[in-house]
């Protein structure tokens, strides 16, 4: 299904011509090798450019499309036309020049056989720059003093003649086309993807750009053990994927993972998101609703449009057409083991409509409602505010669990249980910090929307504070939250309170720690003068006689979460202004 989505999203893209054509694909470079007619190195061109990454600008390698790079691991194998100075200059500081002229040699024999016979002035240009080049003149030759370091750090070259490079020469592509269409040296087979019967590939391109996989870029189908290995099958073909499917799949991915305007991060996935037909509209609508980033267009336009996808109505902006009934894909990718690994795993792959997958974030975004306070700017609670709430701030590593990251988006997108680790996650950050924070509250509101339970009803779980609940956990916090106001007030610029020292044993244990507490408010209210001492003794007064004699002997993990929210609840009320008569 990944392949499929991927295999058709590439020839959408194909059709438009905002894609390369097989046998192509995008390469990062750094220089440019300029040589005259007779192959002798006159200069080297610089070709970075100035590029956003986030939110800075910075010089990277310009994105060219070149002849299908070759996947490399630890043999020999040449690029045609563009590759490292190992290949093309036949020097390195790998410590093994023996190797590095293999290096050479065959990126030399593969020019030969590609370009010879051509009857144009860039071809014979290479041909010629191959045959004199001379390896131990390379570290002193003047052109390549001023870029030495980075040519020996890997950085890719292209050839340039007479002002132009010879890999947009016309029979210089014509012939690297039909190498690249006669290059049929697998079995024959049907294809897993298409389902049509042709060559299959041994060894798929590389993926790039993943967070936590090698830079040369890993695999997303590989074989490479005796273990995985079927019926005398190997590598590739226990999976048989066609020359053309897995060129496809892979140079469209390697598209969504280059535009780092729609790749996302959550924990240890790399998250790309894509509309079948296309179009980035698609991704920045996805991008404000899911991520919070901001919008591509005003608020008020980006409301309005999610307002009405969500009821199934198409919308335009910008001269553009979103339809709610497209489908729309969201992958999510991982390496599979420690930092540069060879393999990645996927986490997520969720397919449904454009509008079904905006209306279940909505519905997310409203069980998470609830007041907050005046210094919170965000209007939606994003994925990674709820993932650090799981997250001791105070620690080195911050990234969130895992697998955490991926349950928690897929629970979202379609529309199913929260994990329960989302929920012990924040549990234990509220027993450890002994504090209620607003994503906190959220988060124990909506999983308890989604997750009903008999212990903390629909009358706890409110926007703002509920007055009327008769619940004896969530009017325990109510009441704990008065006694921590009291105790501020009876002693202002205090320390230590009683949140600090009884929070937990009250949530968990009421029956030990509230006839102590209330011990403490006596004690308290002698302190506050007459107008403030009523006030307090009005409100413990009301919340008491709701709560009776006796106090719970224990209470279990919802029963908590109702008095987490009853201590939230009280504690906003405090801080809400008061409406003008």
């Amino acid at each position: 299904m990944i392949l499929q989505a991927l295999t058709d999203y590439y020839q959408t893209l194909a059709d438009k011509g905002e894609i390369s054509l097989p046998g192509w694909g995008m390469v990062k470079v750094s220089y440019a090798l300029c040589i005259g007619a007779d192959g002798t190195l006159e200069q080297v061109q610089f070709l970075k450019t100035e590029q956003k990454k986030g939110k800075k600008t910075v010089l990277a390698p310009q994105l060219m499309t070149l002849p299908a790079p070759v996947k490399r691991s630890s043999g020999v194998a040449a690029n045609f036309l563009c590759d490292t100075s190992s290949y093309l200059l036949g020097v390195d500081n790998k410590g093994k020049p023996q190797r590095t002229l293999e290096c050479f040699q065959a990126c030399q024999k593969l020019h030969q056989e590609l370009l010879g016979g051509l009857e144009c002035e860039a071809a014979k240009a290479v041909l010629a720059f191959f045959q004199n080049w001379q390896i131990e003149q390379a570290q002193h030759h003047p052109a390549l003093s001023d870029c030495w370091e980075e040519l020996m750090a890997g950085a890719n070259l292209v050839f340039r003649y007479a002002g132009g490079f010879v890999h947009e020469d016309s029979m210089v592509q014509r012939a690297w086309n039909d190498h690249y269409q006669s290059a049929e040296d697998g079995p024959q087979m049907v294809c897993l993807v298409t389902g049509e019967r042709g060559t299959v590939e041994s060894i798929h391109p590389s993926i790039k750009n993943v967070q936590g996989t090698r830079p040369g870029g890993a695999a997303l189908v590989s074989f490479n053990a005796p273990a995985f290995c079927s019926y005398g099958k190997e590598q590739n073909f226990n999976a048989p994927t066609s020359k053309y499917a897995a060129f496809a799949y892979t140079t469209a991915l390697n598209h969504l993972l280059s535009d780092w305007e729609h790749v996302y991060h959550t924990g240890d996935s790399t998250v790309v998101c894509w509309a079948k037909e296309g179009g980035d509209i698609y991704q920045n609508m996805f991008a404000y609703a899911m991520f919070g980033q901001e919008p591509a267009y005003t608020l008020t336009d980006m409301q309005e449009a999610l307002k009405n996808l969500c009821h199934g109505i198409p919308v335009e902006l910008d001269e553009k057409r979103l339809d709610p009934n497209m489908d729309f894909y969201v992958l999510g990718l991982s390496p599979n083991t420690a930092r540069n690994a060879a393999r990645m795993s996927v986490r997520f792959f969720l397919c449904n409509s454009f509008g079904d997958f905006l209306h279940n974030i909505q519905a997310h975004q409203q069980r998470l409602e609830i007041v907050k306070p005046a210094s919170d700017k965000f209007d939606t609670i994003p994925l990674w505010k709820l993932l650090d709430e799981t997250v001791n701030q105070n620690s080195r590593d911050k990234k969130p669990a895992p697998n955490l990251a991926g349950e928690v988006l897929r629970a979202i997108l379609m529309d199913t249980y929260y994990p329960a680790t989302l929920l012990n996650g924040v549990t234990l950050r509220i027993r450890a910090e002994h504090k209620v924070t607003h994503s906190r509250a959220a988060i124990i509101k909506a999983y308890y929307l989604k997750h009903p339970h008999p212990d903390i009803p629909k009358e706890v779980l409110t926007v703002s504070l509920n007055q009327d609940s008769t619940n004896v956990p969530y009017n325990l916090g109510r009441l704990f939250s008065v006694l921590e106001a009291l105790q501020f007030a009876a002693n202002p610029g205090i320390n230590t309170t009683i949140k600090d020292r009884y929070f937990n044993s009250a949530s968990a244990t009421p029956v030990m720690a509230f006839p102590v507490l209330l011990n403490l408010a006596q004690k308290h209210l002698r302190k506050l003068d007459g107008g403030l001492r009523i006030y307090y003794d009005k409100q413990l007064a009301a919340l008491l006689a709701k709560l009776g004699d006796h106090y719970p002997t224990r209470m279990n993990l919802p029963q908590q979460g109702s008095f987490q929210l009853g201590y939230y609840h009280q504690t906003q009320a405090r801080f809400e202004k008061k409406e003008e008569k």
